[in-house]
């Protein structure tokens, strides 16, 4: 069965998580479905793209799937990772990505609102960013992503506590750009798209380019970066991420040693 469901509707392409019975975790056979459908899509010249789960989805997504995860050793979340090709697939999509989020979207589903160009939640929308419950290195261009998009003070909360955010404080530190009541989230949704795809397709595809050149323009030193991948090193070859990744499979609290 599909892990997903995609359709076209006014020329704009709607992707829909459907995986509920693993709260459509993002495994790798999930997220090559979504980026076979943005493929398709692209194929297809379709100016807009609408990223939702399925109707009657329990959460948006709860994210990685941990299982899948490396359990030491070897970088978790490294370029080639399939989490970081999706990343990559909705940042390089022609057309603006909208994530319509209803429902939590926590770890790495965050990250993948977050690269997308416009997010519109419900109110039971969630948002929590996880790697400090389970002793996960999180990559630099994750944290880069995250420090753009709101202050580096809420940033850091977000990332230190990894406790959720409630939509409503998401709108306020500027995650979300429209928060709506969630009878009115597809169709408000839907409109937003609409306006977009009545506009200029190219000017808009060179537009999301240069907004996604300039927001990685700020320059680092190859051996700060070293250090960065270094210090992420530290992470994932310890005891506290091995800790984490067995008391989540487990299903227990971790007892983290800071080792």
């Amino acid at each position: 069965m599909p892990l997903i469901d995609k359709e076209v509707r006014d020329n704009i392409g709607i992707i829909s998580l459907n995986n509920p019975q693993k709260r459509n975790a993002l495994s790798q056979a999930l997220v090559d479905e979504v980026i076979e459908a943005l493929n398709d899509f692209q194929a297809r010249k379709i100016p807009v793209v609408i990223l939702r789960a399925a109707e009657g989805s329990p959460v948006w997504s709860a994210g990685h799937d941990v299982k899948e995860l490396p359990r030491s050793r070897r970088d978790p979340l490294g370029y080639f990772d399939s989490l970081e090709i999706l990343l990559r697939a909705i940042q390089d999509y022609p057309g603006p990505v909208i994530a319509m989020v209803h429902g939590g979207a926590w770890g790495g589903a965050l990250n993948v609102v977050m690269v997308c160009d416009i997010i519109v939640a419900d109110e039971s929308a969630t948002f929590a960013i996880t790697p400090a419950r389970l002793g996960l290195p999180f990559n630099v261009s994750g944290i880069l992503q995250f420090m753009s998009r709101m202050g580096l003070n809420v940033a850091k909360e977000m990332f230190f506590t990894a406790d959720p955010f409630s939509a409503e404080r998401a709108k306020t530190v500027g995650i979300l750009n429209h928060l709506v009541p969630s009878e009115q989230l597809l169709d408000f949704t839907m409109e937003l798209a609409r306006r977009i795809v009545n506009r200029s397709a190219l000017a808009i595809t060179i537009m999301k380019e240069q907004f996604r050149i300039l927001s990685e323009a700020s320059p680092i030193a190859p051996t700060s970066f070293e250090r960065l991948q270094g210090l992420r090193r530290l992470v994932y070859d310890s005891q506290d991420y091995e800790e984490g990744i067995r008391a989540f499979i487990e299903k227990r609290p971790p007892v983290f040693k800071g080792e």
